[in-house]
């Protein structure tokens, strides 16, 4: 039974990773950066009040760590508990003095299967923070932007930060669709190539069901956004500034892009389920034919081996030294007839 989390003040970490919580650090203006990785005692006074600091935790294991960091930076305890539900759904909300970000980042492991984990940000006036479950390289791109300075990106607010986290969210979420729809129109394909003669194995209902789970996967991580990520468009959000709201239009021009490719994807799947099914009849009318032309074949066959068969006392073939030849000579000369009578017809 789920417990009512308003009565507890114990956290509690809700999920299966077991990555060790670890901390890094990179506090950066336009100056540099500054770089920091260790434990919460070793991060904290690493801190610049000049600075954007962005901290990376990965691993949400130690829930004292978790809430100490939380505490720091006066996220109540409520969030901090989201922060520590893998299982929470994907949301956005706007506080007082920090945004917060709670989504899904998914990954490829062994048969395309999908793998989500939850990624949590809390973005505040001068600093960011990103909860991660388990070790990612989301994060690589953008901290060799901001050793480079890329785009000035050292020069922005820390709402500038959150919008290029979010897009590459939206890139790998983009990457996998993209990969997905691709997939599903080559199977389509192969569903749709001419029977051969010779069996070819054809793909299995098994493997249509491994992208209808990823596609539910997708949906579920994703769709929420579609009315969440309003609320980072209102006009009393002081945290994210005009200059940088052009930036999170791109985020939602890339998450309109996503949910409509997502559409279309539901719309393969929807037809490579019928053309499965359809390729099966298919293959099953066939069956059938041959095996009721050998049966059409043999019947002739069957009906003269009946009459030779009858126990009658006069039958002229009987005592016919080149009966059983005739006999043999006459079914394979109407089998050989039914035959080509058939080919001609192209009943087959």
């Amino acid at each position: 039974m789920t417990k009512n989390n308003l009565l507890s003040e114990k956290l509690n970490y809700i999920g299966e990773s077991e990555t060790p919580t670890h901390l890094h650090l990179c506090s950066y203006n336009a100056e540099g950066t500054q770089v920091c990785r260790g434990n919460l005692q070793e991060v904290i006074p690493q801190l610049k009040t000049d600075c954007i600091n962005w901290i990376q935790v990965h691993g949400l294991q130690n829930t004292e760590t978790i809430h100490q960091l939380c505490s720091h930076f006066n996220i109540d305890f409520l969030t901090t508990q989201d922060i520590l539900n893998s299982e929470h759904l994907t949301k956005i909300e706007e506080h007082e003095t920090y945004n917060v970000v709670i989504l899904k980042q998914l990954s490829i492991v062994e048969q395309n299967e999908l793998i989500p984990q939850q990624l949590c940000i809390v973005q505040g006036k001068d600093y960011v923070l990103t909860f991660a479950e388990k070790e990612t390289d989301l994060f690589n791109e953008i901290n060799t932007a901001l050793q480079k300075n890329v785009l000035k990106i050292r020069n922005r607010q820390s709402d500038f930060l959150l919008s290029v986290i979010l897009n590459s969210v939206m890139a790998s979420f983009m990457s996998l669709i993209s990969k997905m729809e691709d997939d599903l129109e080559d199977l389509e394909e192969q569903f749709l190539s001419p029977l051969s003669p010779i069996p070819v194995k054809q793909p299995g209902i098994e493997k249509i069901q491994v992208y209808r789970r990823n596609y539910r996967l997708i949906k579920k991580s994703i769709f929420p956004l579609k009315e969440q990520i309003n609320k980072l468009f209102h006009t009393e959000n002081q945290l994210l500034h005009k200059a940088n709201r052009p930036f999170f239009s791109d985020v939602n021009d890339h998450l309109q892009f996503i949910l409509q490719t997502l559409e279309g994807c539901r719309d393969l799947l929807s037809a490579l389920v019928d053309l499965y099914l359809a390729n099966n009849d298919q293959r099953m009318n066939s069956i059938m034919k041959q095996l009721t032309i050998v049966s059409t074949i043999f019947i002739p066959l069957t009906f003269l081996a009946g009459i030779w068969g009858m126990n009658f006392q006069w039958m002229p073939e009987l005592g016919w030294k080149y009966g059983y030849f005739f006999a043999w000579g006459l079914m394979i000369v109407v089998g050989v007839i039914v035959y080509f009578y058939f080919k001609h017809k192209r009943w087959y």
